[in-house]
């Protein structure tokens, strides 16, 4: 274990070279974020400036995005409730949220407000009818999370309905474990890159591996990894393919080939694959024969013995629209090379995407590589800073949530159907469940309006609801659709720690500059609601917010210790502001130990086996996620022929925001063109439409159209167009269903469909549109703007200072 309070020479990000000397960053304030730690320089009570954590040999630039924002004219400043709501009660004119003006409340009133209406929808609909899905990264605090909070305070008041799995990789959550045993609990555990730096030969990366991505981790980053161990491999001579249609999915620099498919074909070049390894005896038979079970079964649908298709080189290669000697050649590459297999977290997010990660195990499998150094399988390498880390990990406690008294549940991606189809039946994992009748949605944390598809469909299902309650620090589209919007503290102004199972480093969080306005933290948000409610003691656990943090990081250095590594005491620690678990030994590679003993150490399926064919999942009797890997034609992508709507629209992740935080600071204004999110196009596509770069268009589909700018690029397969998400959705005529979204928010075009019947997960992937100019009649942005306010009368006669409560 290292613990320091000292500086070390490293290289400052390029706006840090004017700081005097690099000595006296030990003297600032740390803290720690989902996308960085960093030391924080203030001045007359402000942010002046974000220095690299001097551990980090590759800091993020997304954190200076706060300094402008923190106290920028987007931050809610005091409790607001809509005009009409206020006015009116409950359920009237839910068509002007995000049009209408906010009244301003004292914390009095708000309090007993939200305590009044969570009473009144408990006692009409029961706990079943308040949702508190609350999905989203607010902090890397481990006290002061958003969603722990939320869902402790919901409980002690008898509990919500809640959400499953997440949008990242939802159809891997729910398939991956009936052909492997587990998911998420197996990805701290993936191959790291020093194994692979000494063990692999050539990585085949479908999805690509971007960097970009990777500048973010759940729970706070201390030292970014994953550009060092991409180059590690690199110079020990290992090669990458980079199978996608973005080349820049893997550092170009990376002297990387590109194969670049169809979107959404991933499956199909797998199978394609595996019918080579197949015909020319290229499988690790004694691998399938002692470590698997089903093979067999897919076999015969991959020789076409099923439905008289081969899913020969020559029939995937019409469906990827790339060469087959190249398929052919990658085959042989991959059997004859110590290969890893790669599968980005992207993948499950498209029509049928339980199927690629599904492929993907089989194709390991049949290679015979799995549980060898650096080789076999892996899933999201550099979807987050920890994928493929060297080091030992935290074992954090976190706030206790207690038991939640209602068992009702959606799967996470599936809200606007609950909403719109209360009472319906819907299939989950195999079995039929029941969409609750929700009357309030209480959101602490996250921005649906930002992970959720098809937004104008989602505008329709977010009037039903009576109530929307939010928790946030600025007003972005789901403050602005909200009934009450209660302000709370942004990272800086508040204490805390961040202790994550995904990274190697404690931090304890400082608190660098006073709260804004009137806003709390969540935890003095809901302890004053719960007062009102009768049930303070039971929320707070009689202790303050400091005594909790401490409690968390001793419950940590408890559980730490139990497994043999010992922590600092908690006043230590605080004196020494951060501290890091020594690495482990040896490189890790995925189920090794399951390979060395496949008896003992069995995996969690049926048989103890990888389930290249899956009984279980079989007898769901899903059409749309049979009982093995299998090509399910999407409803949209460019094998359909779709004249009206020609293009393959990629959403991925941004560059300069983790998803839409941030996106009103100065780093995410950077990244976009003429202040809207750039579309990259292919030159060809480009001139056929009579489109220059840097002009602004509109993407559109049936189901909506958003403005952006041209960004044209030979880096994208002909075809295919690209838009980040995380754009503030902004549209023309706020509150009215189809408007354009005039800032770039892609999530008015993609389809809100689940993956299938097993996992039900966002498919945002398989989307369609076309792209035309927009000529003179350019809509202005006014994605961050504040709504209108209006200071309530009560306000006027008796104002709170910031500290009350």
């Amino acid at each position: 274990m290292q613990l320091e309070n000292s500086m070390r020479n490293f290289d400052l990000p390029a706006s840090d070279h004017d700081f005097d000397k690099a000595s006296r960053l030990k003297d600032l304030p740390i803290t720690s974020t989902h996308w960085g730690a960093y030391r924080v320089e203030t001045g007359n009570g402000r942010i002046k400036a974000l220095h690299g954590f001097e551990e980090d040999p590759d800091a993020s630039p997304i954190g200076r995005g706060i300094i402008d924002a923190i106290d920028g004219p987007t931050r809610i400043r005091r409790p607001s409730v809509r005009k009409s709501w206020l006015e009116n009660g409950p359920g009237t004119y839910p068509e002007r949220r995000g049009a209408e003006a906010f009244v301003e409340l004292t914390w009095q009133e708000a309090e007993s407000l939200v305590a009044r209406e969570l009473t009144r929808v408990r006692s009409e609909y029961g706990n079943r009818g308040i949702f508190a899905g609350s999905y989203g990264w607010a902090s890397a605090g481990r006290f002061h999370h958003a969603q722990s909070q939320i869902h402790r305070f919901l409980n002690c008041f008898g509990g919500y309905t809640h959400s499953k799995n997440t949008y990242s990789f939802a159809a891997a959550e729910v398939a991956v474990p009936h052909v492997i045993g587990a998911f998420r609990s197996f990805l701290p555990e993936s191959t790291s890159w020093p194994a692979i730096a000494t063990g692999a030969e050539l990585v085949v990366a479908f999805g690509g591996i971007p960097l970009k991505n990777g500048q973010i981790n759940s729970g706070g980053v201390g030292a970014h990894l994953q550009r060092q161990g991409l180059k590690q491999a690199l110079d020990a001579g290992v090669e990458f393919v980079n199978v996608g249609p973005l080349r820049s999915d893997l550092d170009e620099s990376a002297g990387s080939s590109w194969l670049p498919i169809r979107p959404c074909t991933d499956t199909a070049l797998m199978l394609g694959i595996m019918h080579v390894l197949i015909s020319e005896d290229l499988c690790d038979r004694d691998f399938l024969e002692r470590f698997t079970v089903g093979f067999e079964t897919f076999r015969a649908y991959v020789e076409g013995k099923v439905d008289g298709k081969a899913k020969t080189a020559d029939w995937a290669a019409g469906i990827c629209g790339i060469d087959a000697d190249r398929i052919e050649n990658l085959a042989r590459r991959m059997a004859a090379r110590k290969t890893m297999i790669s599968t980005s977290w992207s993948l499950t997010r498209q029509a049928y995407g339980e199927q690629p990660f599904w492929a993907g195990i089989a194709l390991a499998s049949a290679l015979g590589e799995i549980g060898l150094p650096g080789r076999g399988i892996g899933f999201g390498y550099s979807a987050t800073n920890s994928i493929g880390g060297h080091y030992s990990r935290i074992p954090g406690a976190s706030l206790p949530q207690g038991a939640n008294g209602v068992e009702d549940f959606i799967p996470v991606a599936r809200i606007s159907d609950m909403l719109l189809n209360a009472g319906e039946d819907f299939d989950y994992n195999g079995a039929t469940y029941k969409y609750p009748d929700i009357r309030l949605i209480y959101w602490a944390g996250g921005n649906p309006f930002h992970h959720h598809q098809d937004l104008n469909r989602m505008l329709s299902a977010w009037r039903k609801p009576e109530t929307i309650i939010v928790h946030d620090w600025c007003w972005n589209p789901a403050a602005k659709h909200a009934d009450i919007v209660l302000p709370c503290t942004a990272s800086l102004e508040r204490d805390d720690i961040a202790i994550s199972p995904r990274d190697p480093y404690a931090v304890a969080m400082r608190k660098a500059v006073e709260p804004v306005g009137e806003s709390r933290n969540d935890f003095d948000i809901l302890a004053g609601i719960a007062r009102c409610l009768g049930i303070e003691e039971e929320f707070t656990g009689g202790r303050s917010s400091a005594e909790w943090i401490r409690w968390i990081y001793e419950e940590t250095a408890r559980r730490s210790g139990s497994q043999g590594a010992e922590m600092p005491g908690y006043d230590e620690f605080q004196r020494a502001g951060w501290f890091k678990l020594d690495p482990p030994a040896e490189p890790v590679s995925f189920l090794s130990d399951f390979r060395r003993d496949p008896d003992s150490r069995a995996l969690g399926t049926p048989s103890g086996k990888i389930e290249i064919y899956s009984e279980t999942v079989a007898k769901f009797g899903y059409a749309d996620c049979p009982g093995h890997p299998t090509w399910l034609p999407p409803r949209e992508w460019l094998g359909a022929g779709n004249k009206d709507y020609p293009l393959h629209l990629i959403t991925n992740q941004p560059a300069a925001k983790l998803h839409s935080q941030l996106d009103q600071g100065s780093e995410s204004r950077k990244s976009k063109l003429n202040g809207r999110e750039p579309i990259s196009m292919h030159p060809a596509d480009a001139e056929d439409r009579g489109l220059q770069d840097g002009e602004t268009v509109k993407v559109f589909n049936s189901r909506g159209a958003c403005v952006a700018s041209v960004r044209i690029t030979d880096g994208i397969r002909r075809g295919v167009v690209q838009m980040a998400t995380g754009a503030w959705f902004d549209p023309e005529s706020p509150g009215r269903i189809g408007s354009i979204c005039k800032h770039g928010n892609p999530n008015v075009l993609t389809p809100d469909l689940g993956t299938s019947r097993l996992a039900q997960g966002p498919g945002a992937n398989s989307c369609l549109v076309d792209v035309e100019g927009i000529g003179e009649s350019t809509p202005g942005i006014t994605a961050h703007d504040p709504p209108e306010l209006i200071e309530s009368d009560c306000r006027r006669s008796r104002p709170e200072s910031p500290s009350s409560g």
